[in-house]
C-alpha cells in the first residue's frame, strides 16, 4: 500500500458481495478516505490475489498500517473507534443494546432470506417463490424495525435515529427487497426508502451496473 496511513479496503463484486457493501457503506457514510481494491469473486484472479490481503481468503478486509481487519462487523467497529471518531452505536444504553443485538442477529441469522434472495444490485423485477422460512425472516426484520422505531424520534430516518453499525449490517436487505419486489410495512418501509436513497448506496449501485462479471448461481428468480 502506497500510503500506510490511508486504509485499504478490499472488496468483491459490488453486484453480489453483500458483506463488502456493509463495510464499504460504513466507511463512505463517515467520509473516511480509503483506497479500494476490487477482486472479482469466483475467478482465478481472486484466488491468486486474496491471500495477499485476507487470512480467511474472504472479502471484505481492511488494512490500515500494520493492522488487518477481516470481517464486516469488525471493520465497522474498527472504523467507528479508530477512524470516524464515533461510537458507531446509539448513545442510549437500551437502544445500543438493541442495535448490537440486531446487528449480530443479521450477522448470524436470516439464512433463508439470504439464500433465496441473493443480493443482485443490477437486477430489478425478479420474482421468486419464497419459502415459509424466508417469509418469516422478512417478518422478523419488520419486527426489528418496529421495536427500534421508538428510539428513532426526530433524529433521522435510520433504525435508531442516527446512522449506526446496525444500518450498515442490514443495508443489503434493502437491495434484496428492491431486486425481488418485496414490499415492507411500517417503519421497515421508511428505513428501506432512506437506505435506497443514501448517496453512498446509489454510488454502489452505479458501480454494480458497470461490472461485467456474472455469477450464474447468484442469478435467481424470473421476471
Amino acid at each position: 500500500m502506497a500510503d500506510r496511513e490511508r486504509p485499504l479496503l478490499v472488496i468483491g463484486n459490488r453486484n453480489y458481495s453483500s458483506w463488502s457493501l456493509r463495510a464499504w457503506l460504513f466507511l463512505k457514510h463517515h467520509g473516511i478516505s480509503f483506497e479500494e481494491r476490487r477482486l472479482a469473486l469466483d475467478t482465478p484472479a481472486f484466488d491468486a490475489a486474496i491471500g495477499d490481503y485476507s487470512p480467511t481468503r474472504r472479502v471484505p478486509v481492511l488494512i490500515h498500517g500494520d493492522r488487518t481487519i477481516w470481517e464486516s462487523l469488525a471493520i465497522c467497529e474498527y472504523t467507528a473507534e479508530s477512524l470516524a471518531g464515533s461510537a458507531g452505536w446509539p448513545a442510549d444504553v437500551e437502544a445500543r443494546a438493541m442495535a448490537r443485538s440486531a446487528a449480530c442477529e443479521m450477522h448470524a441469522g436470516f439464512h433463508a432470506l439470504r439464500s433465496e434472495l441473493p443480493m443482485n444490485c443490477r437486477a430489478v423485477g425478479r420474482r421468486v417463490d419464497l419459502s415459509e422460512s424466508a417469509r418469516a425472516d422478512i417478518e422478523r426484520f419488520e419486527a426489528i424495525c418496529r421495536a427500534a422505531d421508538p428510539f428513532r424520534g426526530t433524529v433521522g430516518p435510520w433504525l435508531f435515529g442516527g446512522f449506526s453499525i446496525a444500518d450498515a449490517m442490514f443495508a443489503p436487505l434493502a437491495s434484496r427487497f428492491l431486486t425481488y419486489g418485496i414490499r415492507l410495512r411500517g417503519p421497515a418501509g421508511t428505513w428501506m426508502d432512506a437506505m435506497l436513497s443514501h448517496k453512498a448506496m446509489l454510488d454502489w449501485f452505479e458501480g454494480a451496473r458497470e461490472e461485467s462479471e456474472v455469477i450464474e448461481t447468484e442469478e435467481v428468480g424470473h421476471t
